[in-house]
């Protein structure tokens, strides 16, 4: 079952890669479909889930500051608010809730996640950095987004999306980790070919 929930996760990651680049070529430029948002914020908050349940706080770690970016995204795109309101309120503090239910013990958090004999600390230090690098990604495309005012992908997020892909990739091999190793390498055709798109809109 835990499988499922990660499995289910990185389909929804997998198909808003493979709609944006369907829809990029279509347009022959690099664009930022709203499925790409929406399938963003259904697999995080899955995957936040599977972090949890296997006592990963480097997944945990990766999604939580991007969750909130894609939400910033669709808000940019006039949907967010088209969604019922119970549905907004529970995509909000679902994640709130679930870290600070964590940090009510500091104790017992850090024997669940820093000290897990199944994941060394160095590991988790570099998937961790994995989750940081990729993470940045929306950092970027959201201070890009807002200093241009509309939702976009640019260019410098598909060098950092294939950085931060090949250290998760790595520490995903290290642990075993089918859900992971499935969800990322998927994605690499896809980040370099929005690469060779931006540096041909620029070019046109």
């Amino acid at each position: 079952m835990v499988y499922v929930i990660g499995f289910l996760a990185q389909l929804f990651f997998s198909a808003r890669i493979l709609l944006q680049w369907i829809l990029s070529e279509r347009a022959k430029r690099v664009i930022s479909p709203t499925i790409f948002w929406q399938l963003s914020l259904a697999g995080s908050y899955l995957l936040f889930i599977y972090g949890w349940i296997r006592d990963d706080f480097a997944i945990i770690f990766g999604q939580f500051i991007a969750y909130y970016i894609y939400i910033w995204n669709l808000d940019k795109k006039d949907q967010w608010k088209k969604w019922p309101r119970i549905v907004r309120i529970l995509l909000l503090v679902t994640p709130v809730v679930v870290v600070l239910y964590l940090l009510k013990d500091a104790r017992a958090f850090a024997e669940q996640f820093f000290r897990n004999d199944s994941i060394p600390l160095w590991l988790l230090i570099f998937g961790s950095l994995g989750q940081i690098v990729f993470t940045l990604r929306f950092v970027y495309q959201w201070f890009y987004s807002r200093h241009k005012d509309e939702s976009l992908l640019p260019l410098g997020f598909w060098v950092i999306s294939l950085v931060g892909s090949f250290i998760i990739v790595a520490y995903a091999i290290y642990r075993r980790d089918p859900v992971l190793i499935l969800g990322q390498s998927t994605g690499f055709i896809a980040y370099s070919r929005n690469i060779y798109l931006s540096f041909s809109c620029k070019g046109n």
